[in-house]
């Protein structure tokens, strides 16, 4: 947000969800509850100021997290998401290779990390997409894969349904 603010505005303009990933890219379970809720304040602030839009969404960095984390996310009107397939982009993997990890690993409702900086992404995603719709699967805003509460995220990173206890009358 801080050095490319009219990127995050053209994304926002373009239709994209921009959703938090922290202000100073801390490892959370290191902070406090209010540590964590100040950074996510701070950039949520600056989101805001450019797209207008609150943002109701994080993910930890690092994919960092623990139960302080989550709650005091959740304090402030959040919900934490996590991914389940990871590219490895960020380990300049050749595009043929972010390619094929991606598209074996996968499935219905599946959440992958790619990263805005990483070497061969761009050149990976086109086949990564095609291969993608070819097999059926669409392409949807985060906020329309989260799952209502209450959900846990398992130790894979997908979301998992919390059962609801019945109370009996």
């Amino acid at each position: 947000m801080d050095k490319y603010p009219e990127s995050v505005k053209a994304l926002h303009d373009a239709g994209h969800e921009v959703m938090n990933h922290s202000n100073t890219h801390a490892h959370y379970p290191q902070l406090s509850s209010s540590q964590v809720v100040a950074d996510l304040n701070a950039c949520n602030d600056k989101i805001e100021a450019v797209t207008g839009i609150r943002p109701t969404l994080v993910r930890f960095p690092y994919g960092d997290y623990d139960d302080n984390s989550i709650s005091a996310a959740r304090s402030i009107g959040m919900d934490p998401i996590q991914w389940d397939v990871d590219s490895l982009d960020w380990k300049d993997l050749s595009a043929g290779e972010i390619t094929k990890r991606v598209t074996s690993k996968v499935c219905p409702g599946s959440i992958v990390l790619f990263h805005n900086a990483a070497k061969h992404t761009p050149e990976a995603l086109p086949s990564i997409i095609e291969c993608l719709l070819k097999d059926g699967y669409t392409f949807v805003p985060i906020s329309q894969i989260i799952l209502p509460q209450p959900y846990t995220i398992d130790h894979t990173g997908r979301q998992c349904p919390q059962a609801q206890d019945k109370v009996s009358g």
